[in-house]
């Protein structure tokens, strides 16, 4: 398996704009009786590469979605993004959740589901084919997209990588 290099962002200075993914509400069952708390799962971007996403749970949906809002942006890789949409295919897992990316041509649009489509556009890709096998699970998706986009690289990389010219990598 090869290593994949995951570009760290810090927040401070980065406006980003947030998506609610998935609210669910969770019980705890206690010898009381239940008690009922609130799950989000935000995705945080600023539509120019840089995106994260987090987990927050409280008692309150607002306090719950604040949370997730505050760990996303703990979260945030830098995502390779040309021509408003990725530079190449790619296969992302995270348990049982499959999801596979295409790029696509321009005005193609963001062709993708739910949990999916609210992490592709916070990266800021406007025209890509996306597709999500096994599980629907919101968590999952969304993990197994970021998996899949931690793992782009662009042509400086890869030329970088193998100590060639820019040229070389298209060329062969």
């Amino acid at each position: 398996m090869s290593e994949v290099n995951v570009k760290r962002v810090k927040s401070s200075e980065i406006e980003f704009k947030d998506r609610l993914v998935s609210i669910q509400r969770v019980t705890k069952v206690t010898k009381g009786g239940r008690t009922f708390s609130f799950s989000a799962i935000v995705v945080v971007g600023n539509e120019n590469g840089v995106v994260g996403y987090g987990l927050g749970k409280a008692k309150e949906v607002t306090a719950a979605i604040a949370k997730g809002i505050d760990d996303a942006k703990k979260n945030l890789i830098k995502v390779p993004v040309r021509n408003r949409t990725i530079p190449h295919e790619q296969l992302g897992k995270y348990s049982g959740a499959l999801v596979f990316l295409k790029p696509a041509s321009a005005g193609t649009g963001v062709i993708a589901g739910g949990a999916m489509r609210a992490v592709l556009e916070s990266v800021g890709v406007h025209d890509v084919l996306a597709k999500s096998k096994g599980s629907s699970n919101p968590h999952s998706v969304v993990k197994a997209t970021f998996d899949a986009l931690s793992k782009m690289r662009d042509a400086h990389t890869i030329a970088q990588v193998r100590g060639v010219e820019l040229d070389t990598v298209f060329n062969g």
